[in-house]
């Protein structure tokens, strides 16, 4: 006797930032928030510049260009913080 799972799709569905957090929903359900803290160019954008975003890599990522950030889903789910946030 199986389990059928739900089908894993982590291209990205929509992106809202607040002044703490990152939000990500993905095309599977799931929702990814992780500490605003992590990516320095986010936190320090205005909130045109955070709601400027688009899907890049096939859904996969999410690209800034007001601001040349972009960041993946993966690295959002292994917990990936930006090489140049704060400890």
């Amino acid at each position: 006797m199986g389990i059928l799972a739900p089908h894993a799709d982590e291209r990205v569905h929509d992106v809202r930032v607040t002044d703490d957090l990152l939000i990500v929903a993905l095309a599977d359900g799931r929702t990814i928030s992780v500490p605003l803290a992590w990516y320095p160019r986010l936190r320090n954008a205005t909130p045109g510049q955070r709601a400027n975003w688009t899907r890049a890599g096939a859904g996969f990522g999410i690209h800034w260009p007001d601001l040349d950030e972009d960041l993946t889903t993966e690295g959002l789910l292994r917990g990936c913080p930006a090489p140049d946030a704060a400890g």
